[in-house]
């Protein structure tokens, strides 16, 4: 499945790829872990009918350059977030934001003090206690899990990849999203991501999330095992003027689980804005 990223930015880190669809007011869609751009496949040309979309990997992800020594915590994938924005030359650009894109995008908006025209966050770490279940153990044994035999790492990747989603996962879109992960550098990319993905990093901007007056809209999947419900109601909480939005039949990866819903709550105006 060819989903090619051909424009490059350098980093003191790296080379981050990224690509634009489009015309019409800036939109930029932020993955999260350990998924890549290809997520937006599907979603990124549905936009692009109306707007200018912006996709790109982070660091250490997909097409983007993996090598020992990255910096690859949230706080430097938002600093990384927020140098792409002014290459990008965008002052104020809707942001769509999955899983830990979610936390990248709050700690660009909240400290590293970009602004965004609106704001969508669907499935996404934000804050609280989200350090749990196989991401604590990967923290803990990192080491470990980095000497697994080639076959067991990519089983476990594998069945991490297929609990994200309530419908499943065809065969040659797990294994577009495993191909970043195989052979020795990628076992080693998987394990120095994880392993650097800090709940300190979402505290930090916590407290202000409660001021933000920007149009906020949140969406989630009812049957995400990831970040179950209540991760909305947490942040909603915290947000309050924030729309919130639930998909019924619909998991973690509302990408492949709910394309056609997704994209119907990203082509809808804001009913709440203040």
């Amino acid at each position: 499945m060819n989903w090619t990223l051909g424009e490059e930015f350098e980093t003191p880190e790296g080379v981050v790829r990224w690509s634009a669809f489009g015309s019409g007011d800036p939109l930029v869609l932020v993955h999260g872990t350990p998924y890549s751009s290809f997520l937006w496949r599907d979603i990124a040309p549905a936009l692009a009918a109306t707007r200018t979309v912006f996709v790109f990997d982070h660091l250490g992800f997909g097409q983007s350059d993996q090598r020992e020594g990255q910096d690859l915590s949230l706080a430097a994938h938002a600093r990384t977030f927020a140098r792409l924005l002014d290459h990008w030359e965008l002052s104020c650009p809707s942001v769509v934001a999955h899983d830990i894109g979610g936390a990248v995008a709050l700690r660009t908006l909240l400290l590293e003090e970009r602004s965004y025209r609106d704001l969508t966050l669907f499935d996404a770490v934000s804050g609280g206690e989200w350090e749990r279940g196989l991401f604590r153990l990967i923290l803990e044994h990192a080491d470990v899990l980095g000497q697994l035999p080639d076959y067991a790492h990519e089983a476990l990747v594998a069945s991490h990849m297929r609990h994200a989603t309530h419908l499943g996962l065809r065969p040659e879109v797990l294994d577009a999203f495993l191909a970043p992960w195989r052979g020795p550098e990628g076992q080693a990319a998987f394990y120095r991501q994880y392993r650097q993905i800090r709940q300190a990093d979402t505290a930090a901007y916590e407290k202000l999330l409660g001021a933000m007056s920007l149009p906020v809209r949140l969406i989630w999947g009812r049957e995400d095992r990831i970040l179950p419900p209540e991760y909305a109601t947490w942040l909603h909480e915290r947000i309050p003027h924030a729309e919130l939005h639930w998909i019924d039949g619909a998991g973690h990866l509302l990408q492949e689980d709910a394309p056609g819903q997704l994209a119907a709550h990203l082509t809808t105006d804001f009913t709440s804005n203040r």
